[in-house]
């Protein structure tokens, strides 16, 4: 019985311990903020959504559609036409709009498509391919380019 006593206080401590260290933020999650953090400084609108079908993302499960990340920019005085392309062998792969965009070279690592809508030009994208936050101000780059074409 003398015992007892100290062992509840050692399984108090240890669950106490355990809840503490459980809320520490892991360096990938830390990063990620860091990353969408600097992106939003830079004019880019950072936000995860439901990657789109034809994107051809893989799903998370059979049942369940994947996050991806989506950095997008808006033109407010744009009027941007429809474009959907698949990236694939680091060129554009139409999927719907103008011929121009076709085989438009994308030397970025990580992305997977690029859309374009009326006044709002993004990126589909894996952001563990550069969770330095490296590629930024190029995929801002690219997404003005894409603009201009």
């Amino acid at each position: 019985m003398e015992n007892t006593g100290i062992w509840v206080a050692l399984v108090i401590i240890i669950f106490v311990l355990g809840s503490i260290f459980g809320l520490r933020i892991s360096p990938r999650e830390k990063a990620l903020g860091i990353m969408r953090d600097k992106a939003r400084k830079i004019g880019l609108h950072p936000r995860l959504v439901v990657a789109p079908e034809w994107t051809k993302v893989p799903k998370a499960t059979e049942s369940r559609a994947s996050m991806v990340a989506y950095y997008s920019i808006l033109l407010p005085e744009a009027r941007l036409p429809l474009m959907r392309a698949r990236v694939v062998d680091n060129k554009l792969e139409l999927v719907q709009g103008d011929d121009k965009f076709a085989d438009f070279p994308i030397a970025l690592k990580g992305i997977y498509a690029i859309d374009m809508q009326a006044n709002c030009v993004g990126v589909y994208w894996d952001e563990e391919a550069d969770l330095r936050a490296t590629q930024l101000d190029e995929i801002k780059t690219l997404l003005h380019a894409l603009t201009k074409l």
